[in-house]
């Protein structure tokens, strides 16, 4: 519960006004991209804590991506939970090792689902 508050949080403040569930997601992704920049960026300064934030950030979204897949769609939720599920693993590398590398992995893969959900949901 308490990182599904962090995630709403991260674009309440901003005064996002929510359209729909599509944006939201596409927003989610946006901001696991602009989260791990900072991670990167917090990486190559050697800030300790500037690089748990933003990577707990990422990791916040993903665990709000993983608890509102819906089970019932089948092989396409499976997917994304497993996924998801490792992104979070490497996150939590990237984290350990101080390694932007893991971040990058994060960053291609949550580029291209992000590129996806655009062309299935026409959502800008």
């Amino acid at each position: 519960m308490m990182y599904q508050a962090a995630a709403y949080n991260t674009y309440a403040k901003n005064n996002v006004e929510i359209e729909s569930p599509q944006k939201l997601i596409k927003m989610l992704y946006e901001g696991i991209l602009r989260f791990n920049t900072q991670a990167k960026r917090a990486i190559k300064d050697d800030d300790i804590e500037r690089r748990a934030y933003w990577i707990n950030r990422s990791i916040s979204i993903f665990v709000e991506l993983i608890n509102n897949l819906d089970m019932k769609q089948g092989q396409v939720a499976e997917y994304l939970n497993a996924l998801y599920q490792h992104q979070l693993s490497l996150l939590a590398k990237a984290n350990l090792e101080k390694s932007e590398i893991y971040l990058d992995e994060v960053n291609s893969v949550t580029r291209g689902l992000l590129e996806a959900w655009k062309e299935v949901t026409d959502v800008e």
